[in-house]
């Protein structure tokens, strides 16, 4: 379980990772074709298809991202109201608020993967990479499944402690706060 709760870090950082890496290369590259001497071997190189993988990458981090938000606390959400309820009608909209958002990554999900399966008995690819364009749409179901998860897993943490995971915008990690004089 261990990995699981630090599964979107780990797939965000390796695709951040991955994208630097090729958006690095095509500008070497971009810059190397306008040089006269490495022309020749320049040219022989095609890197148009960094531009689209690129794109795919930052569409599975974003999927992943919405999930590692409702993990840490930082998925936006509109609790004013909410906190003015009384303990236990807050309490009661918080698990609400958590069932409904499970339940809508979850129809969200579904209808990807239904998609996703239409679109593999597809012959359509992608314009550069030209891979299958069900292996870019695929990020729609396993985002929202992982989402729907990790909406049920606070749910059931509230449930047992009536705590909801909290990020403070003021924390840096390493450094430590010092007591005010």
């Amino acid at each position: 379980m261990k990995i699981l709760d630090r599964l979107e870090e780990i797939l965000i950082a390796t695709l951040m990772a991955a994208a630097t890496v090729v958006i690095f290369l095509a500008v070497v590259h971009r810059y190397a074709s306008g040089v006269s001497f490495l022309y020749p071997i320049a040219r022989t190189i095609h890197m148009a298809w960094a531009q689209e993988l690129c794109i795919y990458m930052f569409v599975w981090m974003a999927k992943f991202g919405a999930a590692y938000g409702v993990r840490t606390g930082i998925h936006v959400g509109v609790d004013v109201l909410v906190n003015q309820l009384d303990r236990t009608w807050r309490n009661r909209m918080v698990v609400f608020s958590l069932l409904a958002g499970a339940t809508f990554t979850g129809i969200v999900g579904t209808l990807g993967a239904e998609f996703v399966w239409k679109m593999a008995h597809t012959e359509q690819v992608s314009a550069d990479m030209e891979v299958p364009m069900w292996l870019v749409y695929l990020a729609v179901p396993c985002g929202s499944y992982l989402m729907c998860f990790r909406f049920l897993q606070v749910c059931w943490k509230f449930l047992h402690t009536h705590e909801l995971p909290h990020h403070d915008h003021t924390h840096v990690e390493g450094v430590e706060k010092e007591p005010v004089a």
